[in-house]
């Protein structure tokens, strides 16, 4: 595996773990509160939304920063 390929899947993982942890974390202490087994909660909601993230950048982000790069030339 090429050093760019392994950059773009680290990009990945690191951007997926920041920003579904901001996320989660921000609308579960909006929608809930901070109440008992907040922590958890948000470490289920979590990890649910880095399993489902993930693929999602590695699978569409290519092609969004491809007609990205068409538009702004």
């Amino acid at each position: 595996m090429n050093t760019h390929i392994k950059r773009k899947i680290a990009f990945a993982l690191s951007m997926g773990i920041v920003t579904t942890g901001l996320i989660s974390f921000t609308l579960l202490a909006i929608n809930l509160g901070f109440s008992e087994g907040f922590v958890l909660t948000w470490l289920r909601s979590w990890s649910i939304a880095y399993l489902i993230v993930i693929p999602a950048i590695l699978l569409i982000g290519p092609q969004l920063q491809a007609q990205v790069d068409r538009i702004v030339r």
